[in-house]
């Protein structure tokens, strides 16, 4: 050998050639080896997963209490170490220093550096393991899901998934009440801080907005540190803002507050679906996912009644001096915070999905988490002596780059958390790269059309019914006003309420406003002569092209901006009334009518709720989204008929009560489509485009307002009928084992 070798250089060049060849024929091979692997697993009896069967595998894995294969690959797998029962990892695949660099290992041969045939066999097999990789992967994948769906059968469904399931409805509930809050004040908080159209614009869309970023942020980072820390973290955001919310004064720190508190109640929805699938069995999963959907609908009941019962009475107030106040709104705000601080309580008892620990070869924690679901449905139904004695298939490991950084001594605490953070950072890229990875990509893009769709037409017909019942409601109130033309009034006193009138051209002599609120009034080519203005409240008033002699303004809020084209003739303003003056008098019918469309609404979904739960699992995901959607998109049409308040109110409880059923579908299959290590990174990127779709259908339908009905029923009822027929592509995950 040495004698055919002299010539170094050759020997090396050679190694190289011959490498090459193997790496071609080994990537031939990859397709064909992962067909016949996966093949192989299928034909395999369930029989590896029970106790019984111990004599099958080798006799170290049957100590560890772990599934191990029997098979000669196995053998080879566990020749040079055993897995280890607390760190989830062999000894042999330990990471040394010059790994990376692609140094090999002392003890794999001399052969290797001094150009001995062992760095051909090396190489060939470094090939062959590459190739293995895969088809390694998906079996332990699937091995993993199997005997967990197997241990979930034996713990039961009991007191502890009823326990987890009010705990997370609290952050569910949390999540509907957000969606309300800005909507319900903002008729209260635009008089408070003097908003302008564009800024009640912006605020009634910056929650979306803040909920978007959540929704994609907490997500990727409940498959990289747990579902419970995750949602722990993003629902104490949602509370510290929110209370930061109702004390702050300016427009700005209030805008701010809000988006941060939708950026933290973002997480909730990715995170409480996919952390509560976790404890469910197969045959228990859809309907109880659905039933946790209700509790989305008590977040909109309740932020609803709350409004209805705190915002109207303003006498639920203080104020310190004139820099700052505190009306009845701010207290409902401070009361919406409620649930997300109660669910923040209650997580806090609650364990961490095992699943999780499972795929991140924390066996141990994660086999404790299963006793204890098993030991507290056993005990509540009656036989706490039955031993949970089923054994964890231990997921093989190796130490990651991360566990090699912290484990290291020649590192600083200050770059440990840097690296640390940039390769957390590193492997959310890499999970949301692995959603459009080719076993994912159709699934993904399939998903993002219905998510997106359904928010479209949703979200934009919810927030249109109720600009529409304005809209109604303000022809209706136009259709009184009186107009007085060319009139002449003298030396008289107007000590009332001057409401919904328009004077044209009349002459004013000598006149005295006292005391008085003036509502939608219109003064336009008028004369004010020698007149005297005191102590004045006005809204949506306005005097256009008139003109004033001699006048004087006490305390009033007729700032020059409610004068259009004006003549100030020897007038003075006195004493003026500074900012927006807050009355809830003007508003009280229509704040209570806001509230209660919005009550009947969100409580027309229990219907859909109840039925969507009990039929989950027995006509399946599909039809049940496809179904709900087509009835969605025909009831569309009989929009076109809303022409009163009463009218459109109806409508706006029958789409509700349908398309709700659509909502629970889809939230079940996006839970159920991915595997357990991609799950939340999916379901938050698809709830984010949700979002972003949100705010295009709210702005495109609320442009419509006043002008057609028919565009906006047209594009909603397209957008559901897109919806619909895409869902009817995407695969039925009825009965299929949770990956």
């Amino acid at each position: 050998m040495e004698e055919g070798y002299q010539n170094r250089t050759a020997f090396i060049k050679g190694a190289k050639d011959i490498a090459k060849e193997v790496k071609r024929q080994a990537s031939k091979k990859v397709g064909r080896s992962v067909d016949r692997v996966s093949d192989q697993y299928s034909k395999r009896s369930y029989n590896r997963f029970e106790e019984d069967d111990d004599d099958d595998y080798p006799t170290q894995g049957s100590q560890d209490g772990g599934y191990y294969r029997g098979d000669s690959q196995a053998a080879n797998d566990d020749e040079g170490g055993h897995s280890d029962s607390t760190e989830g990892h062999d000894e042999d695949d330990e990471i040394y220093e010059g790994e990376y660099q692609g140094i090999p290992r002392a003890e794999s041969g001399k052969g290797s550096l001094a150009g001995g045939p062992g760095s051909v066999t090396a190489g060939a097999q470094q090939f062959r393991d590459i190739g293995a990789s895969e088809a390694e992967r998906r079996k332990d994948q699937e091995e993993l899901a199997q005997q967990y769906e197997t241990i979930l059968q034996e713990c039961g469904h009991g007191k502890f998934q009823w326990s987890l399931y009010f705990v997370l409805g609290l952050a569910l509930m949390a999540d509907g009440v957000e969606i309300f809050v800005v909507g319900f004040v903002l008729p209260s908080a635009e008089k408070d801080m003097c908003l302008s159209e564009p800024n009640k614009s912006m605020l009634g869309l910056i929650v979306y907005f803040g909920m978007m970023v959540g929704a994609f942020l907490w997500g990727a980072l409940a498959d990289r540190i747990g579902r419970r820390q995750s949602l722990l973290i993003s629902l104490s955001i949602n509370s510290v803002f929110s209370f930061f919310s109702s004390f702050v004064q300016g427009y700005s720190t209030f805008l701010f507050c809000r988006l941060l508190s939708g950026v933290g109640i973002g997480g909730s929805i990715p995170i409480v679906f996919s952390y509560y699938s976790e404890f469910l069995s197969q045959e228990k999963r859809g309907e109880h996912l659905s039933w946790l959907c209700m509790f989305w609908m008590i977040g909109g009941i309740y932020a609803s009644a709350m409004a209805w019962a705190i915002i109207p009475h303003y006498g639920w107030s203080f104020q310190m001096g004139s820099a700052y106040q505190f009306h009845s709104w701010r207290v409902f705000v401070l009361v919406c915070a409620f649930p997300s601080v109660a669910a923040i309580a209650s997580l806090s008892a609650m364990p961490e999905s095992p699943r999780f620990y499972l795929e991140n070869g924390k066996h141990d924690e994660g086999w404790m988490i299963l006793k204890q679901v098993h030991d507290t449905n056993m005990r509540a139904k009656g036989h706490p002596e039955k031993v949970f004695s089923v054994s964890i298939y231990r997921k093989k490991i190796s130490k990651t780059i991360m566990q090699c950084i912290i484990e290291s001594d020649k590192l600083t605490e200050k770059i440990i958390r840097n690296v640390c953070f940039l390769v957390h950072m590193l492997q959310i890229r890499n999970n949301i790269v692995a959603c459009f990875s080719p076993e994912y990509k159709r699934t993904t893009f399939m998903l993002m059309a219905v998510w997106f769709t359904m928010s479209f037409s949703y979200y934009g017909l919810t927030v249109w019914f109720p600009d529409m019942i304005k809209y109604i409601q303000k022809q209706e109130y136009e259709s009184r006003t009186k107009t007085f033309s060319k009139e002449r009034v003298e030396h008289i006193t107007f000590n009332f309420t001057l409401e919904n009138q328009v004077h044209l051209e009349g002459h004013y002599f000598n006149d005295k406003f006292l005391n008085l609120k003036m509502k939608s009034m219109v003064f336009e080519d008028s004369v004010f002569e020698e007149c005297y203005f005191e102590d004045i409240t006005s809204t949506h008033t306005i005097f256009r092209n008139c003109t004033f002699v001699a006048s004087l303004f006490y305390n009033t809020d007729l700032f020059k901006y409610r004068m259009v084209n004006c003549k100030l003739v020897n007038s003075t303003f006195l004493h003026n009334k500074e900012g927006c003056m807050l009355d809830f008098s003007d508003d009280f019918n229509n704040a209570y009518m806001i509230y209660f469309v919005n009550f009947l609404g969100t409580l027309a979904v229990l219907p859909g709720n109840i039925v969507s739960a009990l039929l989950m699992d027995k006509i399946g995901r599909l039809r049940m989204l496809a179904g709900s959607s087509v009835i969605s998109c025909v009831s569309c049409f009989f929009l076109m008929f809303g022409n009163s308040e009463s009218g459109m109110i109806a409508l706006l409880c029958l789409f509700g009560g349908i398309s709700i059923a659509s909502w629970n579908a889809l939230d079940v299959i996006t839970v159920e489509l991915y595997p357990s290590d991609k799950r939340t990174t999916a379901f938050g990127f698809l709830n984010a485009l949700c979002k972003l779709a949100a705010v295009l259908g709210i702005s495109i339908f609320q442009s419509f307002v006043g002008i057609t009905k028919a565009v906006p029923i047209l594009f909603a009822a397209g957008a559901l009928a897109a919806g619909s027929f895409l869902a009817t592509k995407l695969p039925e995950t009825r009965g299929l084992v949770l990956q």
